[in-house]
């Protein structure tokens, strides 16, 4: 990204986040958003930009104990899911994450849920030492763990981009992919295509 508010080639003070590219939010999932595997190409690309850049990259990771607050045998709205060690929760095979990538689980306590890949982690605290003042996010589910952390990014004080076709809604109603494009681009995060970010061989 070249310039304030302008899509472009990572530089330095930029992350890339990813947002629970995870098996169980994936088609044969336990908790499956639409197409979610469809997100894995353009992941794929922008880690492997920001990686030949030599910057930051963050997998943030649904990581539920057994009986999770969140689950449904609990009063949750959800059906168990990436619950820690099984299969579900493990990243979806089509991504391809470069060595050095920081993972940041969630969530991973019985009692505590969280749809942020700030809420409870120190991803914040990461991003500030290493001078980060901008990200990019991509991943699962835009209505719901992409919208939460957006909304903690730019609280922080975050400039954002997110990656159109790099998330998919579960679309619980209808409307909600759309209700919370709508919401972040009102809260201030901009709206950029992969092929804006990562750089075109000659």
């Amino acid at each position: 990204m070249n310039a304030t508010n302008e899509p472009g080639h990572p530089v330095h003070g930029d992350a890339l986040i990813l947002v629970d590219p995870q098996n169980d939010f994936c088609p044969g999932g336990s908790l499956a958003v639409a197409d979610g595997h469809d997100v894995m190409p353009p992941l794929n690309s922008l880690a492997a930009a920001f990686d030949s850049a030599g910057l930051p990259i963050y997998a943030t990771r649904d990581w539920h104990p057994v009986g999770h607050v969140s689950f449904a045998e609990r009063g949750g709205p959800w059906p168990p899911h990436c619950v820690q060690g099984t299969p579900g929760a493990q990243y979806h095979p089509d991504l391809q994450l470069p060595d050095g990538v920081e993972v940041i689980s969630k969530a991973a306590h019985p009692d505590t849920d969280a749809y942020s890949g700030f809420e409870g982690t120190d991803l914040h605290e990461r991003l500030q030492r290493q001078d980060i003042r901008r990200v990019v996010v991509g991943g699962l589910a835009t209505d719901y763990c992409v919208l939460n952390t957006v909304r903690d990014a730019l609280r922080l004080g975050y400039e954002v981009f997110v990656v159109s076709d790099a998330i998919r809604a579960v679309n619980v109603n209808p409307t909600d992919g759309q209700d919370a494009i709508a919401e972040m681009t009102d809260r201030g995060a901009h709206f950029v295509e992969s092929v804006d970010v990562v750089p075109v061989a000659a």
